[in-house]
């Protein structure tokens, strides 16, 4: 009696285990369920990553009123140290530029004037000064070495005019730039780069040119990505 009960219970649990594996077999070849399942999955990972939508607008306006902050929308922060290295750059290029041009400019009218007072100039040339001086020493300068000099301040001073210019319009290119970088890399953000491409063949009916009653028949390739 006691083997026969024995017996029972092992039977019970047998077909209990079967049920159960037939149960879950059902559910993993319902395609029903597995959409359902992936349905859910999907939506779990939607709400536990929110996907950043960045707007190229914004990201542009953002630029505009201050260079970087368009980069920390965009969330490219590795770009904002290159962006104020490049203002900075440019405007200690200005700084050294127009002091430098306003130093020649004032050795060069101290040298053309009258006035012994006026004598900045003599710091920049490293020849004596009676050599060159007609102000200072009338009798014993060289006219050809003042006019050397002379010539050779005028040049420092356009080429440290043309510099400071230059360095200008760099800041203003390096603006734009700043400005532009923000707005493409909002309008690519969110740009499918994927490797993904699925390539689709399939029939398509097609009417025969002319008088001619009927179909022809042709194959399309549809590349999705």
């Amino acid at each position: 009696m006691l083997i026969l009960k024995t017996y029972q219970k092992i039977f019970i649990l047998l077909i209990v285990q079967l049920f159960c594996f037939q149960q879950n077999i059902i559910t993993a070849q319902d395609p029903v369920a597995q959409d359902s399942i992936k349905q859910d999955t999907l939506v779990s990972v939607k709400k536990a990553r929110k996907k950043f939508m960045a707007d190229p607008l914004k990201a542009t306006m953002m630029a505009v009123a201050l260079p970087g902050l368009g980069q920390i929308y965009n969330r490219k922060y590795w770009k904002i140290p290159l962006v104020y290295a490049g203002f900075g750059g440019l405007v200690y290029s200005i700084g050294f530029n127009s002091s430098q041009y306003t130093k020649y400019m004032r050795a060069y009218q101290d040298f053309t004037d009258t006035n012994k007072e006026t004598d900045s100039y003599v710091e920049l040339i490293p020849a004596p000064q009676q050599t060159y001086d007609p102000v200072v020493y009338p009798a014993e300068h060289n006219p050809a070495t003042k006019s050397n000099y002379e010539d050779q301040m005028l040049r420092m001073v356009d080429s440290y005019k043309r510099y400071r210019d230059l360095s200008y319009i760099g800041l203003a290119a390096w603006y734009l730039v700043s400005v532009l970088d923000a707005n493409v890399d909002a309008s690519l953000f969110n740009f499918d780069m994927s490797d993904n491409l699925n390539i689709t063949m399939a029939p398509v009916q097609l009417s025969m040119p002319g008088d001619y009653i009927g179909a022809g028949l042709n194959v399309s390739l549809k590349i999705n990505f």
